[in-house]
């Protein structure tokens, strides 16, 4: 596998999955399960998957694959695989709110280093280029062949002046006791990985989360900030996120611009 192969799969398998969930999406009902954990999975996710994982196996037999709705490999190893959340954000897919995203990453020696995020239901499809640049495409986002992207870069933050973007479903008082730390001039809301994408785009600086996450819900949107001059840290000690721990579980964490002056927790 080299990065120049890779890209053009997860960017189509992303669009295909894309398709298929909004097919579940547009249908006058769907049903919704609790897993395990209390949260909850569609039909949507699991069609989602289907086509990812098997679309990577076939490309890339010999490459781990992590993906959320496949438990068996959760408990796989390593410090290089694939990793796939196939429909990120299914309470605001439940809730028809258009903030879900389909998210497939490649972590090489603990670090999202390539990645496609696409948000169906907005039209908006984020990925790293073999380069490592991160785009957003623009235009029909055709399966066959990629059509024009433009380059997408952190902002320059002003410091006393942050924009700053929270989870739409799970905000709570700890977020903003930390937001709180920070002079904002705006607040935006979203759901699912588009939140590392809008930090991506300029759209948003800081991006606090004090909260549960699995590495399958942050690794593309981490690859994608990081394609653009972003960071991701932990929020207790500002080191890098890293990717590969035990049971896949984050830490709390901070995406943000570098020029971001980041608060102590």
């Amino acid at each position: 596998m080299t990065y120049d192969t890779l890209i053009p799969v997860i960017r189509r398998l992303a669009l295909e999955a894309g398709d298929k969930i909004m097919e579940i999406y547009d249908a006058d009902d769907f049903d919704v399960k609790v897993k395990s954990d209390d949260s909850p999975v569609t039909a949507a996710d699991e069609a989602a998957d289907v086509i990812i994982s098997a679309g990577l196996r076939a490309a890339f037999p010999d490459m781990m694959l992590v993906t959320e709705e496949q438990a068996d490999s959760h408990s796989a190893r390593g410090d290089t695989f694939l990793i796939v959340d196939p429909l990120d954000g299914t309470k605001e897919f439940i809730h028809r709110r258009g903030d879900f995203t389909v998210n497939i990453a490649l972590v090489e020696n603990g670090v999202p280093t390539r990645g496609v995020v696409y948000a169906p239901a907005k039209g908006r499809m984020f990925y790293t280029l073999a380069d490592g640049q991160s785009v957003e495409e623009t235009g029909a986002l055709d399966k066959g062949s990629a059509g024009p992207t433009s380059p997408i870069r952190v902002a320059k933050p002003d410091n006393a002046a942050l924009m700053v973007v929270a989870s739409k479903s799970h905000r709570d008082q700890a977020t903003d006791d930390y937001i709180g730390k920070y002079a904002v001039k705006d607040m935006k809301s979203a759901g699912s990985s588009l939140k590392f994408c809008l930090v991506a785009t300029g759209e948003a600086d800081l991006y606090p989360r004090v909260g549960r996450t699995m590495e399958w819900d942050t690794a593309a949107g981490h690859a994608v900030l990081a394609g653009a001059g972003g960071s991701v840290v932990r929020f207790d000690d500002h080191s890098p996120l890293t990717y590969g721990k035990p049971g896949y579980a984050n830490p709390f964490f901070i995406a943000h611009a570098p020029g971001v002056g980041l608060k102590e927790a």
